[in-house]
């Protein structure tokens, strides 16, 4: 919301009153808890954060054991602004101690708000004041946290890439290169090859799977163009509203892609006999999205918080979804039906009926597999993800783009990599409904960064049913994001493995 404090460009001002107030009971309750608690406002002007606290306490030792604590009220706020020509460069608030309002007692008062600013010319350039909020990722602490960071992604990375190459890919070479010049009864001896009239079939729900594929690509491609524009400096920590706004924009653009993949892939599974409609790629995260704001709203709104979406905020974001999504994903649908991926041809013949799967070894079974798809990339970035936790919840200043960016290239690659682990886990035990698990297997780090989330906010000072709902509600969307972000990378990561090694093996 707008505050009341008019800083006008240049323009001193000296004890303008803000606003008289009468405080009740209540209201000194309320200030006094606050105050207690170290509760701090945080204030935008140009983009430019400011913060300051409510008020201070002061206690006195009556006796030996008895504390008798007094509670203030700032109600003077001195502004100091630094400019250069037209554009501000720093910004600080200060809470005078010359003014405070004294209100340990229950009783009611009158309050005068008042504020002053002051304005400095200064030879700071503009390009320069986000310096002053950058310094904090160079605090040593921070360094330490990405430090370490980084050198877990990097050994997980380590101990992974040298699973894949030295057991695995050596592993599979040698299958292959039996399967070429052996007889009948070393190529048996192989789990997956029995299954190679199965692998390719189309598994259930592929509808549902094609629009998987297309949500999940189309949030791949937000999360780049949204690291691009933080790269080329057009998104800042604290640009708030052009966060916002470039989200809107880049999720309604990208829509052709999600119609566009969704219809690609349906015809190159099932062919182009007719023509793929791409509905549920429409509705497959917007629905979710739409689902929990409306349910937050509507609990901000009880609350009277400010955090509630105008009503011209919602009917704005309705049309936009109404006359641009759908249009342009109705497009990226006829797009995809026109010019996608042609037909798969799978190298080897699909039986009429499927293949029984055999009991599997309890390392084979989705359960396990799962939680091991999802843990090992998850704990290659969990340092960053709580530093993230901290940007989105806690308010810390986050301005390590570079780092952030690093750590979501190693969660695509752990993410792939640990798909075709496992996938290669899953055919060797003749289990050749491999689709879902493969999406199932990238997907769980999601579900490990939301119950990361759970712990955190038990952690943390966070009370009351509207924060905890808000927490809970918006952690969960992010998390739904990546979990189809990642489950795509590791569906296409297998789907592109399993194509090799079946075009490389001579089956009759």
């Amino acid at each position: 919301m707008s505050s009341l404090y008019k800083l006008k460009f240049a323009k001193d001002k000296t004890h303008v009153t803000l606003r008289r107030k009468r405080l009740k009971s209540s209201d000194i309750a309320m200030f006094r808890d606050a105050i207690a608690q170290d509760y701090y406002f945080q204030m935008y002007y140009d983009d430019l954060p400011l913060w300051g606290f409510v008020g201070k306490s002061e206690g006195d030792y009556l006796g030996q054991k008895e504390k008798l604590t007094k509670y203030y009220l700032f109600s003077h706020l001195k502004f100091n602004v630094l400019y250069n020509a037209d554009e501000v460069v720093e910004i600080n608030s200060f809470s005078d101690p010359s003014y405070l309002v004294d209100i340990s007692e229950d009783t009611e008062i009158d309050v005068q708000f008042t504020y002053s600013v002051t304005w400095n010319l200064t030879s700071k350039l503009s390009a320069t004041r986000m310096n002053k909020y950058s310094q904090a990722s160079l605090h040593p602490i921070s360094q330490k946290i990405h430090l370490f960071s980084f050198l877990n992604s990097i050994t997980v990375v380590v101990l992974l890439v040298g699973l894949l190459f030295l057991l695995f890919v050596r592993h599979l070479k040698n299958e292959l290169r039996s399967c070429s010049i052996g007889d009948e009864e070393e190529k048996k001896e192989v789990g997956w090859k029995l299954v190679h009239s199965d692998v390719f079939r189309s598994p259930r729900n592929i509808s549902l799977l094609c629009a998987f594929l297309g949500t999940g690509t189309q949030l791949l491609i937000l999360i780049i163009a949204l690291f691009a524009l933080a790269f080329t400096g057009f998104l800042y920590p604290y640009n708030r509203g052009m966060l916002l706004t470039s989200l809107v924009i880049i999720y309604t653009l990208t829509s052709i892609v999600a119609g566009y993949t969704s219809a690609s892939f349906h015809n190159h599974f099932e062919g182009t006999k007719q023509k793929r409609k791409v509905r549920l790629a429409g509705i497959l995260y917007p629905v979710p999205f739409f689902i929990v704001v409306s349910v937050l709203n509507t609990v901000a709104v009880t609350y009277g918080a400010t955090a509630a979406l105008p009503f011209g905020t919602i009917v704005i974001i309705i049309l936009i979804y109404t006359f641009l999504n759908i249009p342009f994903l109705t497009l990226g649908g006829f797009l995809g039906n026109r010019f996608g991926l042609l037909e798969f041809q799978p190298p080897t013949a699909i039986k009429r009926n499927p293949r029984e799967i055999p009991l599997q070894n309890w390392y084979r079974r989705k359960l396990y597999q799962v939680f091991l798809g999802g843990f090992v990339p998850f704990s290659a970035v969990v340092l960053e993800w709580h530093q993230l936790y901290a940007s989105l919840w806690g308010f810390k200043i986050y301005t390590s783009p570079g780092m952030m960016l690093f750590t979501f290239v190693v969660l695509i690659f752990l993410s792939a990599s640990v798909g075709i682990i496992l996938t290669y886990i899953q055919l060797s035990g003749e289990d050749h409904e491999w689709w879902w698990r493969s999406i199932l297997c990238g997907g769980f780090t999601a579900i490990f960064m939301y119950g990361y989330g759970v712990i955190f906010y038990l952690r943390s000072d966070m009370t009351g049913f509207l924060q905890l709902s808000f927490y809970l509600g918006y952690t969960a969307l992010l998390c739904y994001a990546l979990f189809l972000v990642l489950g795509t990378i590791s569906f296409l990561a297998s789907w592109m493995f399993i194509r090799h090694i079946y075009r490389s093996v001579k089956l009759e």
